[in-house]
């Protein structure tokens, strides 16, 4: 047990993450593409000039400024008084969204249970770096967040809270996305975790989201079953029934069939990875199988996400 945590605080957290994860997490911090300017003092440095530990540069003084600030050596040189300016030093937010529609209750494996599982583990380095955490459910065009999470102590909660979420009914991504938006939530990095299979679209929800300034990161979560279904050479008659609105469609299920739905979901995820890249998103799509702790520490650190 590190120091600071509980009893408690590991066992919720042991639901969602192994702990020899959990201990290499605790070497990672997230990376921003972009300075971001937090409201309060942190580890992340900014490029924003103010009362921080490294010198930056002088300016002149100006009626009201802190006189502790003024270097008295160059008055007593130039009778002139200068200003002692520092690199600042500034927390990031982080806000991690999960897709809470029907759509994510499925596969093997779950893939709402890993992107549980992920949003843990991002969610935990930045609160061991004492970053902003917000934990967000995007659901039936709402975005239910747990705000304010900053520190070790506060992962018992998180965990707590990703646990008790469920997946049903619609995301309403684009509402949900506005709603998110539009919340005080600062400025930083915002991952949207989902299966981006909507109906409606998903364009103008990472728009809204990119145009407040935050560093918008998008990963897909897709099922084997989605990426390689089934293929017999036996043709087989299946009743398939959508998760979230429950209309159902009878098709004969053949080799034919197959590869076009393999071609259909390729022509949809280049859509995505070009509207991302139109947008300034960074993207990923990942499958619910493959070795998600590999993943975290590797892929996420190779694409510049974590360092």
């Amino acid at each position: 047990m590190r120091f600071g945590e509980t009893k408690s605080t590991m066992t919720k957290l042991d639901e969602l993450l192994d702990p020899t994860l959990v201990s290499s997490l605790d070497r990672l911090d997230l990376m921003s593409r972009k300075m971001l300017q937090g409201r309060m003092q942190g580890e992340r440095r900014s490029r924003r000039r103010g009362q921080g530990m490294d010198f930056a540069d002088f300016r002149p003084y100006a009626a009201g400024d802190d006189l502790r600030f003024v270097d008295w050596n160059i008055y007593g040189r130039l009778d002139r008084l200068f200003l002692k300016m520092f690199l600042e030093e500034e927390d990031l937010g982080l806000v991690i969204a999960v897709d809470g529609s029907a759509s994510m209750d499925s596969g093997t494996p779950n893939k709402f249970d890993v992107a549980r599982r992920i949003a843990m583990a991002l969610g935990y380095v930045g609160l061991v770096n004492q970053h902003r955490v917000t934990l967000s459910l995007l659901q039936e065009g709402r975005a239910n967040s747990l705000v304010g999470l900053r520190g070790r102590r506060r992962t018992c909660e998180a965990a707590s809270w990703l646990i008790a979420q469920k997946a049903n009914g619609t995301t309403g991504f684009d509402s949900a996305c506005r709603s998110l938006a539009s919340a005080r939530l600062g400025r930083g990095m915002v991952i949207v975790i989902g299966d981006y299979l909507l109906r409606e679209g998903y364009e103008s929800g990472l728009r809204a989201l990119a145009a407040r300034g935050w560093d918008v990161f998008a990963l897909q979560i897709l099922s084997p079953q989605e990426l390689n279904p089934r293929q017999d050479n036996e043709s087989i008659d299946v009743r398939l029934v959508d998760s979230e609105n429950k209309s159902e469609v009878e098709i004969t299920l053949t080799a034919a069939v197959v590869h076009d739905q393999r071609r259909r979901l390729e022509k949809y995820n280049s859509t995505l990875r070009q509207t991302c890249l139109k947008l300034g998103v960074r993207q990923m799509t990942i499958d619910s199988a493959l070795d998600y702790q590999k993943f975290l520490l590797e892929s996420l650190r190779s694409q510049g996400l974590l360092k």
